[in-house]
């Protein structure tokens, strides 16, 4: 919690220790952890595993049992990345257009296509993190406002004016609307996309791949999507741009591209 942690992520942490205590009786022990883990990791995926036991040994390191750096997970998977093309976006555009919550649903996928924000952090969205005159979303990190980003700093972006017009007609929907108490709730999303031709967090995947189609610059792209910048040292000490910067860049590539 003191390190800004995500409510949500949080959650997930204090689960995992709470049933790893669970399963073994309250009982710490080197070979019923080895039980645990093993058991674990015939029903979770590697990546799932792989966050679990660096938490439990986190939990153990914190109450000083001497094994608890023995305990290491598996190498992270190889990973080769979904290609999400335009027609994905278009297809689940479609897919709602039956929907009685077509305009958000609708909103949310030409906002998070056209500026790269994390499933998460569109989630998180306030009505006052939208400058629709300027095109500009500002995704922050405020916990003690229920807003967390992964590396624990705001920052800016941008979307296109298909997503602008889209959410002007959202919004007067949600507006009217009095049984919507925020603009992207993660359980009615998450609820509604379930069997859609794409996920919300794909939507970040089309931003980063349209963005490197168009050949758009890597250090502008990093600060846009909130990637970590620690190893980039031309991002943390030469490539600073401010808003107005940003935000021809943007339209250059995103706009006069033709994305």
């Amino acid at each position: 919690m003191i390190e800004g942690l995500g409510e949500r992520w949080l959650y997930h942490v204090r689960a995992f220790i709470v049933e790893y205590l669970k399963a073994i009786d309250y009982n710490i022990d080197y070979k019923k952890i080895l039980e645990y883990l093993s058991e674990l990791q015939k029903r979770t995926s590697t990546t799932s595993f792989r966050k679990r036991t660096y938490q439990i040994r986190k939990y153990l390191a914190y109450l000083k049992v001497d094994w608890a750096n023995s305990i290491n997970p598996p190498s992270e998977p190889i990973y080769f990345p979904k290609r999400i093309a335009q027609e994905e976006i278009i297809k689940t555009i479609q897919f709602f257009e039956e929907n009685s919550y077509y305009l958000q649903c609708k909103s949310l996928i030409l906002l998070g296509a056209s500026c790269g924000a994390r499933a998460e952090e569109l989630y998180q969205l306030k009505l006052e993190d939208l400058d629709l005159e300027n095109r500009t979303i500002y995704i922050n990190h405020d916990p003690k406002n229920h807003q967390s980003t992964k590396t624990k700093t705001s920052r800016i972006s941008f979307f296109a004016q298909e997503a602008k017009q889209a959410l002007l007609d959202y919004l007067e929907f949600f507006k009217a609307n009095k049984c919507l108490d925020s603009l992207y709730s993660q359980s009615h999303i998450t609820r509604m996309f379930r069997d859609a031709p794409i996920q919300v967090k794909d939507l970040r995947k089309f931003f980063s791949q349209t963005w490197d189609r168009q050949s758009g610059p890597t250090g502008v792209k990093k600060q846009l999507m909130g990637h970590s910048l620690k190893s980039d040292v031309d991002c943390q000490h030469y490539n600073g741009q401010n808003e107005e910067d940003l935000k021809k860049i943007y339209d250059k590539v995103m706009l006069q591209g033709g994305a």
